[in-house]
């Protein structure tokens, strides 16, 4: 397992960031390695992201250092999205079959927690994000039909999309994780615009669906002080909770999004209109 560490940044900081340094704080370049388990621990409300790849042998999730605890989930709770081949998640002995697109949330205070591949030529690929717990709520899969499904935009404004809602107050229970999946449909690019803000809580997002030569803008910063970074297929991105989060493809394309903070009241934004952006 590897695990990379990401300390908060403050907004007049951001301001003076080059390209280099931009993507050095905020982009995780390579989430999914064959084989194995790697994360990204970010210090905004210390969010761990990451990509759990099993080919021939199964991958066990270990607690490393900046966990601070003897087992990974014993003070967190934790959503794994498959967006590769068929797989499975065993948890404390029980085994949980996820097709691309299933979702898995498994609470506080479960021990074991190991992912293994079908096919090792057509490995499963786990999306993980996982958030401080404070009670344990029920182990669920969840399937895209399980899903709270919602279809906002519109070809007009080259918006229009489908958001798949798993962990989220009506459909799953957590404490403060929030996850799903948004499918941007063919003609349209853009995603969450016109922009907002929460600065109740901080935002992950993970890029996927995505053919090699094509890439998003994913845009970030102040409202009066955006920045962009271009982002590649299966390539992550960290949202401080005081930045907006936008982007627009050079073709359509998905990305999960994942959020912890003060609540999980999907509505909870502060809209920024486009005119206003800069």
């Amino acid at each position: 397992m590897q695990i990379d560490v990401r300390h908060a940044s403050h907004p007049e900081a951001v301001r003076g960031y080059d390209t280099e340094t931009l993507r050095r704080h905020f982009l995780v370049e390579t989430v999914f390695e064959g084989g194995e388990i790697r994360l990204t621990y970010s210090h905004y409300d210390r969010m761990v992201i990451g990509g759990a790849t099993p080919l021939g042998a199964g991958l066990t999730l270990t607690a490393p250092t900046a966990i601070g605890q003897e087992t990974f989930l014993a003070e967190r709770e934790l959503g794994a999205l498959n967006i590769g081949g068929a797989g499975r998640i065993i948890v404390d002995g029980t085994s949980y079959d996820l097709a691309k697109y299933d979702c898995l949330y498994a609470g506080k205070g479960a021990k074991d927690v190991r992912f293994e591949s079908v096919d090792a030529d057509n490995p499963a690929k786990f999306y993980l994000v996982s958030t401080p717990a404070h009670q344990t709520h029920p182990i669920v899969l969840l399937t895209r039909e399980k899903a709270r499904h919602l279809t906002p935009g519109e070809a007009a404004t080259a918006n229009k999309r489908s958001i798949y809602q798993f962990i989220h107050p009506e459909v799953c229970q957590s404490c403060q994780l929030t996850l799903g999946f948004t499918m941007i449909e063919p003609g349209s690019v853009w995603n969450t615009m016109p922009a907002h803000t929460h600065d109740r809580r901080m935002e992950a997002y993970l890029y996927f669906d995505l053919e090699a030569e094509q890439r998003v803008f994913h845009f970030m910063g102040e409202p009066q002080q955006t920045r962009h970074m271009l982002v590649a297929n299966e390539q992550a991105v960290i949202s401080p909770p005081w930045s907006i989060h936008s982007g627009a493809g050079t073709k359509n394309y998905s990305f999960i999004w994942a959020m912890a903070g003060d609540n999980k009241s999907f509505t909870d934004m502060d809209h920024i209109a486009i005119a206003d952006l800069r």
